[in-house]
């Protein structure tokens, strides 16, 4: 039977890997993956890692020397992998779409909440405070969405917004005439949008997508909307801009410096990030910690798949799912 090292354990990881599992046996670890705790992985024949593990150069190098040549994504993005790194060496397997259904309608819960101060409401009115004082939201029926990446979750998030009678526009270097999209130049999707939400891939051309001249150039008193990934935003330039009162409010699944703290409980410790902490204070950010994918029905699919990706590793099938190689 092969082992699996499968680190940064969670509950609801372990309850959905033991219930479809039927040939390994899975080492659960809580550990993030990182150099320091690559040895935690000695004596296994694969690696199941998440978006905040380090598949950085150093572990890649140390998991070989370990015989690992194998290492299952539980998840999409690989922007934390050396791909260069691993080529030839170890195979990087990952889940391409587990549920896009589960991120899009995060982002429209994530908008309608921000837009109508929900969260806030909640917590005011559970302290018998029931002013409507600083509630006040504006009708999406009407206003225009801009949708950075039209990948399969960025589709069906501008479907649910045309379901509310939004107008949409798009911007991607890889357009998909078919869908009817109205594509425009990324400057004129920041100008006209009233929502700007983000749903393309963290690359070095994407990375701070959003700085500070980008900022400069949204609509003023647009909403931003960001369930993709933290690096996509320069979070000290979202933070001077929501000051200056050019973003009516933003909504985040996702931050940058996510690693050191998402999907931990950090209750007890002194803030370590100043933006982070001042982002989460301010009145017009409402944040959550990068669960977008977590419905019952992702969890199932990135289960099955991560399993299924192992099978055909160890089967010498074709590995549909293996990340692609890099750019000479």
């Amino acid at each position: 039977m092969k082992t699996i090292a499968f680190f940064d354990t969670k509950p609801y990881d372990r309850e959905n890997f033991d219930r479809w599992n039927t040939q390994y046996q899975i080492r659960y670890l809580p550990e993030k993956l990182s150099a320091r705790t690559a040895e935690l992985a000695r004596g296994a024949d694969a690696v199941c890692a998440f978006v905040n593990d380090t598949l950085d150069a150093p572990v890649i190098a140390a998991l070989y020397q370990l015989g690992i040549r194998v290492v299952a994504l539980r998840c999409a993005g690989f922007d934390n992998v050396d791909a260069a790194a691993a080529q030839e060496k170890i195979h990087i397997l990952r889940v391409p779409a587990y549920s896009p259904y589960a991120v899009a309608e995060h982002a429209m819960g994530l908008l309608l909440s921000l837009n109508r101060h929900i969260h806030r409401a909640y917590a005011r009115t559970r302290n018998f405070d029931f002013r409507l004082q600083d509630f006040t939201g504006i009708d999406l029926h009407g206003k225009t969405v801009g949708i950075l990446g039209t990948g399969k979750i960025g589709l069906l998030f501008q479907k649910i917004c045309r379901g509310f009678g939004m107008q949409t526009i798009a911007y991607d270097p890889y357009p998909q005439p078919a869908e009817g999209l109205c594509y425009l130049p990324f400057d004129e999707v920041l100008q006209k949008s009233d929502v700007l939400s983000l749903h393309c891939p963290l690359t070095p051309a994407t990375y701070h997508l959003l700085d500070a001249q980008a900022f400069s150039r949204i609509k003023p008193g647009a909403f931003l909307i960001n369930t993709s990934r933290g690096g996509l935003i320069d979070a000290q330039a979202l933070l001077v801009a929501l000051q200056e009162g050019r973003l009516r409010g933003a909504g985040l699944d996702v931050y940058e410096g996510e690693n050191a703290f998402f999907f931990e409980d950090r209750s007890t410790e002194p803030p370590a990030d100043a933006t982070l902490a001042q982002l989460l204070a301010h009145p017009r950010v409402l944040m959550t910690s990068h669960q977008a994918f977590l419905t019952e029905e992702a969890l199932q699919n990135i289960a099955q798949t991560t399993l299924g990706n192992l099978d055909a590793f160890f089967a010498g099938a074709p590995l549909e799912n293996e990340i692609p190689a890099p750019l000479s």
